[in-house]
Protein backbone atom coordinates (compact mmCIF):
# COMPACT_ATOMS: atom_id res chain seq x y z
CA UNK A 1 0.00 0.00 0.00
CA UNK A 2 1.30 3.63 -1.24
CA UNK A 3 1.75 5.85 1.68
CA UNK A 4 1.75 9.79 1.16
CA UNK A 5 4.55 11.69 1.63
CA UNK A 6 4.89 13.97 4.53
CA UNK A 7 6.10 17.32 3.50
CA UNK A 8 9.68 18.17 2.47
CA UNK A 9 11.91 18.76 5.17
CA UNK A 10 13.24 22.44 4.52
CA UNK A 11 15.66 23.95 3.80
CA UNK A 12 17.98 22.27 1.21
CA UNK A 13 20.38 24.87 0.44
CA UNK A 14 20.63 25.92 -3.57
CA UNK A 15 23.83 25.38 -4.88
CA UNK A 16 25.33 22.69 -1.77
CA UNK A 17 24.94 18.86 -2.90
CA UNK A 18 22.03 17.66 -0.49
CA UNK A 19 22.55 15.77 2.51
CA UNK A 20 22.05 12.43 1.72
CA UNK A 21 23.82 12.60 -1.42
CA UNK A 22 27.19 13.64 0.05
CA UNK A 23 29.73 11.18 0.10
CA UNK A 24 30.74 10.23 3.94
CA UNK A 25 34.21 11.09 3.17
CA UNK A 26 34.06 14.14 2.28
CA UNK A 27 33.67 17.26 4.43
CA UNK A 28 32.58 20.03 1.72
CA UNK A 29 28.61 21.14 1.35
CA UNK A 30 29.02 23.84 -1.38
CA UNK A 31 29.69 23.03 -4.52
CA UNK A 32 29.43 25.81 -7.82
CA UNK A 33 29.84 24.57 -11.21
CA UNK A 34 33.13 25.76 -11.13
CA UNK A 35 34.47 24.33 -8.05
CA UNK A 36 34.53 27.17 -6.37
CA UNK A 37 33.17 27.68 -2.36
CA UNK A 38 33.97 26.13 1.04
CA UNK A 39 34.57 23.50 2.54
CA UNK A 40 37.05 20.52 0.88
CA UNK A 41 39.64 21.62 -1.75
CA UNK A 42 38.04 22.64 -5.05
CA UNK A 43 39.85 19.26 -6.49
CA UNK A 44 38.44 17.04 -4.60
CA UNK A 45 34.62 18.69 -4.60
CA UNK A 46 34.77 18.24 -8.67
CA UNK A 47 35.61 14.71 -8.67
CA UNK A 48 33.80 12.32 -11.06
CA UNK A 49 32.33 10.48 -8.18
CA UNK A 50 30.28 13.67 -6.34
CA UNK A 51 26.94 14.56 -7.18
CA UNK A 52 25.78 17.83 -8.08
CA UNK A 53 24.61 21.09 -6.21
CA UNK A 54 20.63 21.34 -5.94
CA UNK A 55 19.50 23.74 -8.59
CA UNK A 56 16.98 27.01 -8.37
CA UNK A 57 13.87 24.85 -7.58
CA UNK A 58 11.57 25.15 -11.11
CA UNK A 59 8.47 27.89 -10.40
CA UNK A 60 6.02 24.83 -11.59
CA UNK A 61 6.78 21.31 -10.72
CA UNK A 62 7.86 19.14 -13.29
CA UNK A 63 8.19 15.00 -13.15
CA UNK A 64 11.23 12.90 -14.04
CA UNK A 65 10.07 10.35 -16.43
CA UNK A 66 13.00 7.96 -16.04
CA UNK A 67 15.31 7.25 -13.51
CA UNK A 68 17.07 4.05 -11.93
CA UNK A 69 17.13 4.51 -8.17
CA UNK A 70 18.27 0.75 -7.66
CA UNK A 71 21.82 2.17 -9.39
CA UNK A 72 24.25 3.14 -6.69
CA UNK A 73 27.41 5.48 -6.88
CA UNK A 74 30.39 5.09 -4.98
CA UNK A 75 30.16 5.37 -0.89
CA UNK A 76 27.09 6.98 -0.92
CA UNK A 77 23.78 5.44 -0.27
CA UNK A 78 20.62 7.35 -0.35
CA UNK A 79 16.99 5.61 -0.05
CA UNK A 80 14.10 6.39 -2.32
CA UNK A 81 12.38 8.94 0.63
CA UNK A 82 15.82 10.87 0.34
CA UNK A 83 15.69 10.82 -3.31
CA UNK A 84 12.19 11.93 -3.97
CA UNK A 85 12.67 14.70 -1.02
CA UNK A 86 15.63 15.92 -2.97
CA UNK A 87 13.80 15.93 -5.80
CA UNK A 88 10.57 17.78 -4.54
CA UNK A 89 12.72 20.61 -3.35
CA UNK A 90 14.24 21.24 -6.54
CA UNK A 91 10.32 21.43 -8.18
CA UNK A 92 10.17 17.52 -8.98
CA UNK A 93 7.47 15.88 -7.55
CA UNK A 94 7.23 12.50 -8.76
CA UNK A 95 9.54 10.07 -10.81
CA UNK A 96 9.37 6.90 -12.98
CA UNK A 97 11.60 4.15 -11.52
CA UNK A 98 12.68 2.16 -14.45
CA UNK A 99 13.98 -1.58 -14.61
CA UNK A 100 16.01 -2.98 -16.70
CA UNK A 101 16.45 -6.64 -16.20
CA UNK A 102 14.39 -8.67 -13.42
CA UNK A 103 16.17 -7.83 -10.66
CA UNK A 104 15.71 -4.08 -11.35
CA UNK A 105 12.05 -4.87 -12.22
CA UNK A 106 11.58 -6.64 -9.05
CA UNK A 107 12.37 -3.89 -7.19
CA UNK A 108 10.95 -1.22 -9.00
CA UNK A 109 7.81 -3.45 -8.57
CA UNK A 110 8.28 -3.71 -5.08
CA UNK A 111 9.21 0.12 -4.48
CA UNK A 112 6.69 2.07 -6.17
CA UNK A 113 4.18 0.73 -3.73
CA UNK A 114 6.16 2.35 -0.77
CA UNK A 115 5.25 6.18 -1.94
CA UNK A 116 2.86 8.16 -4.06
CA UNK A 117 5.24 9.99 -5.82
CA UNK A 118 7.15 7.07 -7.79
CA UNK A 119 5.05 4.96 -10.90
CA UNK A 120 7.49 2.13 -12.42
CA UNK A 121 8.58 0.65 -15.58
CA UNK A 122 9.53 -2.97 -15.90
CA UNK A 123 11.61 -4.66 -19.07
CA UNK A 124 14.60 -6.29 -19.79
CA UNK A 125 17.24 -4.02 -21.39
CA UNK A 126 17.94 -4.64 -25.43
CA UNK A 127 21.88 -5.50 -24.39
CA UNK A 128 20.37 -8.18 -21.85
CA UNK A 129 18.12 -10.27 -24.28
CA UNK A 130 21.28 -11.80 -26.23
CA UNK A 131 22.65 -13.07 -22.84
CA UNK A 132 19.12 -14.38 -21.78
CA UNK A 133 18.88 -15.97 -25.23
CA UNK A 134 22.19 -18.03 -25.22
CA UNK A 135 20.86 -19.15 -21.84
CA UNK A 136 17.66 -20.30 -22.79
CA UNK A 137 15.49 -18.30 -20.41
CA UNK A 138 14.37 -15.27 -22.86
CA UNK A 139 11.12 -16.67 -22.73
CA UNK A 140 10.87 -17.22 -18.72
CA UNK A 141 12.10 -13.93 -18.49
CA UNK A 142 9.60 -12.21 -20.32
CA UNK A 143 7.01 -14.01 -18.80
CA UNK A 144 7.91 -12.63 -15.20
CA UNK A 145 8.06 -9.17 -16.78
CA UNK A 146 4.52 -9.51 -17.68
CA UNK A 147 3.35 -10.94 -14.18
CA UNK A 148 5.50 -7.43 -12.90
CA UNK A 149 3.66 -5.48 -15.62
CA UNK A 150 0.25 -6.24 -14.75
CA UNK A 151 0.66 -4.23 -11.24
CA UNK A 152 -1.59 -0.84 -10.86
CA UNK A 153 1.16 1.42 -10.23
CA UNK A 154 3.41 -0.25 -13.40
CA UNK A 155 2.51 2.17 -16.23
CA UNK A 156 5.15 0.89 -18.83
CA UNK A 157 7.11 -1.39 -20.59
CA UNK A 158 10.33 -0.32 -20.21
CA UNK A 159 12.99 -0.01 -20.75
CA UNK A 160 13.37 -1.95 -24.00
CA UNK A 161 14.20 -1.53 -27.37
CA UNK A 162 17.45 -1.88 -30.05
CA UNK A 163 20.74 -1.19 -29.31
CA UNK A 164 23.37 -2.03 -31.86
CA UNK A 165 26.14 -0.02 -30.22
CA UNK A 166 26.73 -2.51 -27.37
CA UNK A 167 25.56 -5.42 -29.01
CA UNK A 168 26.94 -6.93 -32.21
CA UNK A 169 25.14 -8.60 -35.17
CA UNK A 170 24.96 -12.10 -33.96
CA UNK A 171 23.08 -10.72 -30.94
CA UNK A 172 20.76 -8.42 -32.63
CA UNK A 173 18.30 -11.24 -33.46
CA UNK A 174 17.21 -11.86 -30.08
CA UNK A 175 17.13 -7.91 -29.35
CA UNK A 176 14.50 -7.41 -31.91
CA UNK A 177 12.34 -10.45 -30.54
CA UNK A 178 12.49 -9.45 -26.67
CA UNK A 179 10.96 -5.92 -28.40
CA UNK A 180 8.53 -7.59 -29.93
CA UNK A 181 7.49 -9.14 -26.92
CA UNK A 182 7.86 -5.73 -24.93
CA UNK A 183 5.60 -4.25 -27.79
CA UNK A 184 3.12 -7.48 -27.15
CA UNK A 185 2.78 -7.05 -23.95
CA UNK A 186 2.43 -3.43 -23.36
CA UNK A 187 -0.15 -3.26 -26.10
CA UNK A 188 -2.60 -6.00 -24.36
CA UNK A 189 -1.88 -4.61 -21.16
CA UNK A 190 -2.38 -1.22 -22.24
CA UNK A 191 0.93 0.42 -20.58
CA UNK A 192 3.22 2.78 -22.20
CA UNK A 193 6.26 1.44 -23.74
CA UNK A 194 9.66 2.92 -23.07
CA UNK A 195 11.87 2.42 -25.73
CA UNK A 196 16.08 2.34 -25.31
CA UNK A 197 17.44 3.15 -29.38
CA UNK A 198 21.03 3.43 -29.51
CA UNK A 199 22.26 3.65 -32.81
CA UNK A 200 19.48 1.73 -33.95
CA UNK A 201 16.64 4.83 -35.05
CA UNK A 202 15.88 3.12 -38.49
CA UNK A 203 14.64 -0.28 -36.82
CA UNK A 204 13.25 1.25 -33.70
CA UNK A 205 10.64 2.55 -36.13
CA UNK A 206 10.23 0.09 -38.52
CA UNK A 207 9.39 -2.36 -35.84
CA UNK A 208 7.25 0.17 -34.14
CA UNK A 209 5.29 0.38 -37.74
CA UNK A 210 5.05 -3.21 -38.41
CA UNK A 211 4.18 -4.60 -34.97
CA UNK A 212 1.81 -2.32 -34.00
CA UNK A 213 2.94 -0.01 -31.26
CA UNK A 214 0.81 1.13 -28.42
CA UNK A 215 -1.38 3.85 -27.83
CA UNK A 216 1.88 5.79 -25.70
CA UNK A 217 5.50 4.66 -26.93
CA UNK A 218 8.24 7.29 -25.77
CA UNK A 219 11.76 7.24 -26.39
CA UNK A 220 13.71 7.44 -23.80
CA UNK A 221 16.90 10.02 -23.66
CA UNK A 222 15.60 10.93 -27.43
CA UNK A 223 19.13 10.58 -29.21
CA UNK A 224 18.37 11.06 -32.72
CA UNK A 225 17.92 14.15 -35.24
CA UNK A 226 15.02 16.74 -36.27
CA UNK A 227 13.53 13.96 -39.16
CA UNK A 228 13.60 11.22 -36.34
CA UNK A 229 11.45 14.26 -34.40
CA UNK A 230 9.38 14.59 -37.15
CA UNK A 231 8.39 11.03 -37.39
CA UNK A 232 7.42 11.30 -34.12
CA UNK A 233 5.49 13.62 -34.86
CA UNK A 234 3.37 11.95 -37.27
CA UNK A 235 2.63 9.08 -35.38
CA UNK A 236 1.91 10.58 -31.96
CA UNK A 237 4.99 9.23 -30.00
CA UNK A 238 6.97 11.22 -27.23
CA UNK A 239 10.35 12.47 -27.10
CA UNK A 240 11.90 12.19 -23.67
CA UNK A 241 14.94 14.61 -23.36
CA UNK A 242 17.75 14.39 -20.90
CA UNK A 243 20.99 16.16 -19.63
CA UNK A 244 22.62 14.61 -23.59
CA UNK A 245 20.21 17.82 -24.71
CA UNK A 246 22.81 20.49 -22.83
CA UNK A 247 25.88 18.73 -24.23
CA UNK A 248 28.44 21.43 -26.20
CA UNK A 249 28.30 18.23 -28.93
CA UNK A 250 24.56 18.09 -29.40
CA UNK A 251 23.52 20.13 -31.71
CA UNK A 252 21.10 17.54 -33.28
CA UNK A 253 18.96 17.06 -29.94
CA UNK A 254 18.56 21.39 -29.87
CA UNK A 255 17.61 21.12 -33.25
CA UNK A 256 15.24 18.02 -32.80
CA UNK A 257 13.87 19.72 -29.76
CA UNK A 258 12.69 22.68 -31.87
CA UNK A 259 11.20 20.45 -34.27
CA UNK A 260 9.08 18.23 -31.91
CA UNK A 261 5.44 19.30 -31.04
CA UNK A 262 5.61 20.83 -27.64
CA UNK A 263 2.72 18.52 -26.62
CA UNK A 264 4.89 15.23 -27.26
CA UNK A 265 8.20 16.60 -25.02
CA UNK A 266 9.07 14.79 -22.09
CA UNK A 267 12.04 15.46 -19.63
CA UNK A 268 14.61 12.74 -17.70
CA UNK A 269 17.40 12.20 -15.58
CA UNK A 270 18.23 8.55 -16.60
CA UNK A 271 20.34 8.96 -13.42
CA UNK A 272 22.67 8.78 -12.27
CA UNK A 273 23.35 8.93 -15.84
CA UNK A 274 23.84 11.45 -18.78
CA UNK A 275 23.99 14.69 -15.93
CA UNK A 276 23.70 17.90 -17.98
CA UNK A 277 26.13 20.38 -18.24
CA UNK A 278 28.38 21.75 -16.66
CA UNK A 279 28.14 18.74 -14.50
CA UNK A 280 28.79 16.03 -17.39
CA UNK A 281 30.65 12.64 -15.75
CA UNK A 282 29.64 13.52 -12.92
CA UNK A 283 26.63 11.10 -11.00
CA UNK A 284 23.15 12.27 -11.92
CA UNK A 285 20.00 12.16 -9.68
CA UNK A 286 16.36 13.40 -9.96
CA UNK A 287 16.93 16.98 -8.14
CA UNK A 288 18.89 17.89 -11.57
CA UNK A 289 16.00 17.69 -13.70
CA UNK A 290 15.59 21.75 -13.46
CA UNK A 291 19.36 22.19 -15.22
CA UNK A 292 17.91 20.16 -18.29
CA UNK A 293 14.76 22.10 -17.80
CA UNK A 294 16.15 25.10 -17.79
CA UNK A 295 18.45 24.70 -20.96
CA UNK A 296 15.28 23.51 -22.51
CA UNK A 297 13.71 26.49 -22.28
CA UNK A 298 16.91 28.87 -23.10
CA UNK A 299 16.74 26.67 -26.36
CA UNK A 300 13.22 26.81 -27.40
CA UNK A 301 12.74 30.64 -25.79
CA UNK A 302 10.13 29.24 -24.28
CA UNK A 303 8.49 30.94 -20.73
CA UNK A 304 9.69 28.68 -18.10
CA UNK A 305 6.47 28.73 -16.26
CA UNK A 306 4.63 27.25 -19.44
CA UNK A 307 7.24 24.73 -20.20
CA UNK A 308 7.10 23.05 -16.65
CA UNK A 309 3.10 22.87 -17.23
CA UNK A 310 3.24 22.04 -20.61
CA UNK A 311 6.03 18.87 -19.63
CA UNK A 312 3.97 17.97 -16.52
CA UNK A 313 0.87 17.52 -18.25
CA UNK A 314 2.51 15.84 -21.25
CA UNK A 315 3.99 13.10 -18.60
CA UNK A 316 0.52 13.06 -16.84
CA UNK A 317 -0.91 12.01 -20.62
CA UNK A 318 1.77 9.05 -20.97
CA UNK A 319 1.72 7.13 -17.64
CA UNK A 320 -1.52 8.74 -15.71
CA UNK A 321 -1.97 10.17 -12.40
CA UNK A 322 0.81 9.80 -9.43
CA UNK A 323 -2.02 10.04 -6.72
Amino acid sequence: MCTSASPVPHPYAVGETPPAYRDPDDAGTSDGADGVGGGAPAARRRRKGAYLPLPEPLPVPVIDNHTHFDFREGAVEVTIREALDAAEAAGVRGAVQVGTDLASSRFTAAVVEQDTRLLGAVALHPNDAPLLAAAGTLDDALSEIEQLAAGPRIRALGETGLDYFRTGEDGRDSQRASFRSHIDIARRLGKALQIHDREAHDDVVATLLSDTAPDRVVLHCFSGDADLARTCNEHGWYMSFAGTVTFKNAANLREALLVADPALVLTETDAPFLTPHPYRGRPNASYAVPYTVRAMAGILDADLDALCARLTANTEAVYGSWD
